[in-house]
C-alpha cells in the first residue's frame, strides 16, 4: 500500500445571479445545463427523473478522456447540489453549490470546487488550477447564466 499526501487545490467564488434561487436551481443539472453553457455536452446521464437528482451519475468529454460525475448531495428545498467529479487516472473533485436569495429577487451561488491529483499528470492540472483561473471560469459561468436568466436564450450560440 502506498500513502501519500495530497497535492490538492480548492477555490471558492460567489456569483451574483439575476433571478431567484427557485429560478437559478434548477439550471444546476447536467441536463438543464445545456440550454445555457458553452460547451456544454454530457456523452451519458444516468438519472431515474432524466434531471439532478441523488446519485445521478454522468459523463464528459475531457481533454484526458472522460470524466466521471456523480450528484452525492442533492438539497433543491435548501438549493444545494454537491458533485464528485473524477478524470481517472487525473484528478478527483468536489464541487459544491449552494444558493441564498439576495435582495430584488437575486441569487449569490457560493461555488466550491476543490480538486486533488490522482497521478503526477494529475498534479500539473491541479498546479494550473489558480485562483486567477478559477475565478475567469466563474465570471464567464456567471455571464452565461445571466444572460440565459434574462433572455431565454445562450449567451453564444451552439
Amino acid at each position: 500500500m502506498q500513502i501519500q499526501r495530497p497535492v490538492r487545490a480548492q477555490h471558492t467564488y460567489t456569483q451574483r445571479l439575476l433571478a431567484s434561487p427557485e429560478q437559478v436551481f434548477p439550471l444546476l443539472c447536467p441536463v438543464r445545463e445545456t440550454e445555457w453553457a458553452r460547451g456544454w455536452n454530457p456523452r451519458l446521464v444516468i438519472s431515474t427523473s432524466g434531471y439532478a437528482e441523488a446519485g445521478c451519475i454522468f459523463l464528459t468529454p475531457a481533454e484526458e478522456g472522460e470524466s466521471i460525475w456523480v450528484v452525492t448531495g442533492y438539497q433543491p428545498e435548501q438549493h444545494r447540489i454537491a458533485f464528485l467529479k473524477v478524470t481517472p487516472g487525473y484528478t478527483a473533485g468536489e464541487i459544491a453549490i449552494e444558493l441564498y436569495p439576495e435582495g430584488s429577487g437575486s441569487t449569490a451561488a457560493k461555488i466550491t470546487y476543490a480538486f486533488t491529483a490522482l497521478s503526477p499528470e494529475g498534479e500539473r492540472k491541479v498546479a494550473d488550477f489558480t485562483a486567477d483561473a478559477y475565478a475567469e471560469f466563474m465570471r464567464e459561468w456567471e455571464a452565461e447564466l445571466n444572460h440565459f436568466l434574462q433572455t431565454g436564450r445562450p449567451l453564444h450560440d451552439p
